[in-house]
């Protein structure tokens, strides 16, 4: 799968800067937060970068050339800075939160158990199924058109770029084989980005001594 990840040109045409690491991870053994988890969220929090840092403005810029306001939907990595303590969700996921703060790159995380077919970034056409869920209820929305999205053959599994995760491909307790995507846009460098995908790899190490770990980086061709 990880070969067949693609960037759609009119996502690159909007941010040719844009590339991400895609990381594929086979084996995990999920589980609740522990010590050490916790121990790596309150690192994290300490060195955080601020929502100031340049870092994060350029996915304020992104957000806004593709329509969206970042005030109201935040970029994944702004909301998270902002939010302290940071959540404690399960192992992998707090993993990959204590990247996405001490770097200051948005990193999603899915459940390939649950995805259908190649990752892509693509402009939406508007009527792709969106799967969340509303007070308690399983419901089925749409993105925007021209709305920059990360779909699969099913439908979109995260809006706006990196906003909003959709509930079929999220990452629980039960995941085991897991897609990772460590997005980055300039000012952050290729050498910062790939150290902080060794970084979350070191993390799932950590949680499952020799999971196999699997990386690609994808830049607009």
């Amino acid at each position: 799968m990880i070969e067949d990840i693609q960037v759609d040109p009119a996502v690159s045409a909007l941010r040719p800067d844009f590339a991400v690491l895609a990381m594929t991870v086979h084996g995990l053994r999920n589980g609740p937060t522990d010590d050490r988890s916790r121990a790596w969220l309150a690192t994290a929090a300490q060195e955080a970068v601020s929502a100031e840092d340049p870092r994060i403005e350029a996915w304020r810029e992104a957000y806004r050339a593709f329509g969206a306001k970042p005030q109201r939907t935040r970029p994944s990595v702004d909301a998270l800075v902002r939010r302290m303590p940071l959540p404690e969700i399960n192992l992998v996921v707090d993993a990959y939160n204590t990247v996405s703060v001490r770097h200051g790159l948005p990193v999603g995380g899915e459940d390939l158990g649950h995805y259908a077919g190649a990752a892509r970034l693509v402009r939406a056409a508007g009527d792709e199924p969106f799967e969340v869920v509303e007070k308690g209820e399983t419901v089925i929305d749409t993105p925007e058109i021209g709305e920059v999205v990360w779909r699969d053959d099913l439908g979109v599994t995260c809006r706006r770029w990196n906003w909003r995760q959709c509930v079929r491909t999220r990452i629980t307790e039960e995941t085991t084989d897991a897609l990772f995507l460590l997005e980055r846009l300039a000012p952050m460098s290729l050498d910062e980005l790939r150290a902080a995908g060794e970084e979350l790899t070191a993390l799932l190490e950590t949680v499952t001594p020799g999971v196999m770990v699997e990386s690609r980086l994808v830049e607009h061709e």
